[in-house]
């Protein structure tokens, strides 16, 4: 089979970090982010484009100053069971956080999703941005990042045994015999861990897909071996084409390292394209954009996040940059180291650290059809992704993506013209992972 673009859909509602002004579009209901009509036709829309999947973000912590989709906005696995009903092919990912849920809970509401899509769900693995989650959870402060990951290897592992409690044939509910269960083919965990004790059995059989897809989103190194150990899905922040390509490079490595195939990891880069007739006409959009959504308040409260939601309003703008660099530890460290280390050796002031973090900067997937269909190929063809998780701001930029940028792709033979599979396994080429226990059993000839 020859290799083939992958394209998931993530949509914004009123507005996600860096578009504080996209709740004022006129095109935007005001509610979109609470209105599940509004997902279902997005995740229509993507699905009769042959998207792969529609993507789900979420966090559990707001104060006044996040943008607007986050402080309305509905839970990810009920939203996404919701749209199940709606749809038969696209695949459902959904955001949940390994630091602040049990995997039993987590395991038994995904696989529940997988039962209601026919085999189509996704978790996207993710450790809290927030450091304010605690304190919802009843906790006085956020984990380090090594508890964090640590928690998050081990529910992903736990996940994956409680999804094989039951074997395929574990329920040939024969009435003449009078068995619904085969007991045989039931299996409790037992599992005891670092962080987690749990017995199992899991009360919901493996779907059609076999077990969800593990997807991860991660820029630490932590994050990187995480993604490289369990994730077969990975959500990259690309930026430009060489930060991409090496990005890409260093994730197969590690899979390959870790004794895994690198082409059971499909890497989705961040995407937000702004196509229009012409390039000029795109290049024009882009910067309207981005002067809808720049403020002054909506830069310091953006850059507040990677500081455990950080009010950065009670300091002096142009005073130099305040020594915080103690509250990225259990935040966005990553993010957060590279904003410290610019800051000392230019010597900013907070006023220039929160403009230039949210500074104008021109994306490679704007401009006319052809142009975003060229810039896409080459990226691809440069080894830079698997595929693009696609941000638009309005319905009808959607529309203006799957219209002329998706034939070409297509005509291209870099995108499908029908889906491969039912199942979100199947649509990414991904191989249905065998019941361990029936596995077991076939290798001792038990």
């Amino acid at each position: 089979m020859p290799r083939r673009l992958h394209l998931a859909l993530h949509p914004y509602g009123v507005g996600g970090p860096g578009q504080h002004g996209l709740w004022k579009d006129p095109r935007v209901a005001k509610n979109a982010s609470i209105d599940i009509r509004y997902y279902i036709q997005q995740a229509q829309a993507a699905e009769e484009a042959l998207f792969d999947a529609l993507f789900i973000v979420d966090s559990q912590f707001i104060n006044a100053t996040y943008p607007a989709h986050y402080l309305n906005r509905l839970e990810p696995l009920t939203l996404l069971s919701a749209v199940a009903t709606h749809t038969r092919h696209i695949g459902l990912v959904g955001t949940a956080s390994s630091t602040y849920n049990s995997p039993f809970n987590l395991a038994r509401r995904f696989a529940s999703l997988d039962h209601i899509s026919g085999g189509r769900a996704g978790w996207n693995v993710v450790t809290s941005f927030d450091t304010g989650t605690a304190r919802n959870y009843g906790l006085d402060e956020h984990l380090d990042y090594a508890t964090r990951y640590g928690r998050a290897l081990e529910s992903v592992q736990v996940a994956r045994g409680l999804w094989d409690s039951y074997e395929d044939d574990a329920f040939p509910a024969d009435t003449e015999r009078g068995v619904f269960l085969d007991p045989d083919r039931l299996h409790a965990l037992d599992h005891r861990g670092e962080h987690f004790q749990v017995a199992g059995p899991l009360n919901l059989s493996r779907s059609p897909q076999g077990q969800p897809v593990i997807f991860q989103a991660g820029v630490s190194e932590e994050g990187r071996d995480l993604a490289a150990r369990v994730a077969e899905g990975i959500y990259a922040p690309g930026g430009t084409l060489e930060a991409a390509r090496d990005y890409y490079a260093d994730i197969k490595k590690r899979t390959a390292a870790h004794g895994r195939d690198p082409d059971h990891i499909k890497i989705f880069i961040h995407g937000g394209p702004v196509v229009a007739a012409t390039d000029e006409l795109a290049r024009r959009r882009e910067r309207e954009i981005f002067e809808e959504d720049n403020s002054l308040d909506g830069s310091l409260a953006l850059l507040g996040r990677s500081f455990g939601a950080y009010d950065f309003s009670r300091h002096d703008l142009d005073a130099p940059f305040p020594d915080i660099a103690h509250l990225a530890e259990k935040g966005g460290r990553t993010a957060a180291a590279k904003l410290i280390e610019r800051a000392r050796a230019e010597h900013l002031t907070l006023r220039q650290v929160a403009l230039s973090a949210n500074e104008f900067r021109r994306s490679p997937f704007v401009g006319s059809p052809t142009t975003v269909a060229d810039t896409i190929e080459r990226w691809f063809d440069a080894g830079t992704l698997d595929g693009i998780n696609l941000a638009f701001r309005t319905h009808d930029e959607l529309t203006l993506f799957v219209d002329g940028v998706v034939p070409l792709l297509q005509k291209r033979g870099l995108f499908r013209t029908a889906y491969e599979s039912d199942t979100l396994r199947g649509n990414l080429g991904l191989p249905v992972p065998g019941n361990r226990h029936t596995l077991a059993r076939r290798t001792t000839g038990a």
